[in-house]
């Protein structure tokens, strides 16, 4: 067996182990799901988490930058009318980013597109290996939208995530969300060790036990 197929091996068993807890209740809440309510995906890739909120005929937007992951996410939802797409990033700011693709990408730009990141600290990803993506900033994106609130959020932005929540607390946003379910990556960057430990603490102070984050 090569090594890279070893390692692919790897990382689908490690995605695919034991549901958690946290899965399962994220399961529960997509299935609470009907025509009406809204859900966003972000960091969407191929449309697994997607599909499923796309069935139950809520309003689902999901945003995935990678191009590679992006077209598979498009084909995927084609013949959902309730889901939009969006080929961007989520940020804090708007405007073009940087996302950096896996050390591995050229070897399999779909496989390997879940580990791309706009933070260039992650440890998994090359800082020459780039493309330019657009970025839009979640808390405009929310204001913005026809609704008042957003039954499901899904966030795993591999490593983005501590500034766009922080910017979701400071505008008070948190409070039109019901449940959110959110990937930190603070084993994966150091330097979000510190950051997530705060926004943890931050949301404990404000009561905002519906934001999960230990979704994996």
């Amino acid at each position: 067996m090569s090594i890279l197929r070893f390692f692919r091996r790897l990382a689908s068993a490690w995605r695919d182990r034991e549901v958690r807890p946290e899965v399962e209740l994220f399961q529960e809440a997509a299935g609470r799901l009907g025509p009406g309510d809204v859900a966003l995906d972000c960091g969407a890739n191929v449309g697994k988490f997607t599909l499923p909120l796309a069935r139950t005929g809520a309003r689902v937007y999901a945003f995935e930058p990678n191009p590679a992951a992006f077209r598979k996410l498009v084909e995927a939802t084609a013949s959902f009318q309730n889901v939009t797409v969006l080929n961007a990033a989520v940020t804090a700011e708007s405007g073009p980013v940087k996302l950096y693709l896996h050390r591995w990408n050229e070897k399999d730009p779909v496989h390997w597109s879940t580990g791309s990141s706009i933070v260039k600290a992650k440890r998994n990803v090359r800082e020459d290996r780039y493309v330019e993506v657009e970025g839009i900033q979640l808390s405009r994106f929310i204001r913005e939208l026809d609704t008042d609130r957003i039954q499901l959020l899904k966030m795993d932005i591999e490593g983005a995530e501590v500034a766009v929540l922080n910017q979701l607390l400071d505008e008070g946003l948190h409070q039109v969300i019901d449940l959110a379910f959110v990937e930190v990556h603070d084993r994966q960057i150091r330097e979000l060790a510190e950051p997530t430990q705060k926004l943890r603490e931050r949301l404990a102070e404000l009561r905002a036990s519906h934001f999960h984050l230990d979704w994996r």
